[in-house]
């Protein structure tokens, strides 16, 4: 039976609602849909390997699920949201796979090898890596964006990238797959976003290139841009009003939900996307990104 897209979630507005950063899933209204019981898989990732950044709420949470489904193990990272990563880790054991949790900060270098440690350590093998975590803020005027938080968003959503692609090409076998989280920001940038618009610019750039420089080892290197997403990231950066509005200005006239990417993300890990590199798919509710 087909679903009609328009509809088949809650739009905007959306009740009152503001969270302190990182935020959190429980305090979310409506709550955001996952996949936790629309998501079947098929073993298209079946023995396989993954990290997956940023896994504890919104788009992480939604692949780690999908990963699991398909049969993969999948290393959770993720900075402090313990609760939130919790939850993640019972869907993937539900699943019937590992779920190894890896609370920390990606802006630090060491850390990022850590994390391709402990998932050569806990699973023997690394066969896709997701670098989904994000940080953003929304600004008024450039007055209020001051030099750490521009290197606190650099570090947080590009230079984690560097640092854990290098670290992951080093154990990666042929047939490996790298998934970078970009952003429609990467093609229509928001003014009051600027930091993150331009870290998103730079990891659209970054996947290209990354993508020739290691395609002769057979690692793929492809990206996702989702449009307005409902997670986490929205009530606890966002101004209640834009809140309230979040995802009208997309076509579809609503918001996505992190479920809604999962299938990009599978395709781009499994054996079905073994001709796709260099590329980036957009889900952004109708919003084009040409």
């Amino acid at each position: 039976m087909t679903v009609d897209p328009t509809s088949r979630y809650p739009k905007p507005p959306f009740p009152e609602q503001s969270q302190p950063m990182p935020g959190r899933t429980a305090d979310m209204t409506p709550q955001p849909d996952h996949g936790e019981s629309s998501y079947k898989g098929a073993g298209k990732l079946q023995g396989r390997a993954a990290i997956v950044t940023g896994g504890d709420s919104g788009i992480g949470r939604a692949v780690a699920i999908a990963f699991a489904r398909e049969g993969a193990d999948v290393l959770i990272s993720y900075l402090s949201e313990d609760e939130d990563a919790k939850e993640t880790a019972k869907w993937v054991e539900e699943a019937g796979r590992r779920a190894i949790l890896m609370p920390g900060d990606i802006q630090e270098e060491a850390h990022c090898r850590a994390i391709v440690d402990k998932a050569m350590s806990e699973f023997g093998r690394l066969d896709v890596l997701v670098n989904n975590a994000a940080h953003q803020k929304t600004i008024q005027s450039l007055d209020d964006l001051d030099a750490k938080e521009w290197d606190t968003t650099f570090r947080t959503n590009i230079y984690s990238m560097f640092f854990l692609s290098k670290a992951a090409v080093k154990v990666m076998k042929p047939g490996g797959a790298i998934i970078n989280t970009t952003s429609i920001n990467a093609d229509q940038p928001t003014p009051g976003l600027l930091a993150y618009a331009t870290t998103k610019g730079a990891i659209a750039n970054f996947t290209a290139g990354l993508a020739g420089l290691v395609a002769e080892q057979g690692i793929r290197v492809n990206a996702v841009a989702p449009g307005p997403i409902w997670t986490p990231l929205i009530p606890s950066t966002m101004e209640t009003e834009k809140v309230k509005s979040f995802g009208e200005n997309t076509p579809l006239g609503r918001a996505g939900q992190p479920a809604e990417l999962a299938g990009a993300y599978v395709l781009l890990a499994s054996d079905e996307g073994s001709y796709i590199t260099g590329a980036i798919i957009p889900v952004t509710g109708g919003r084009p990104m040409l």
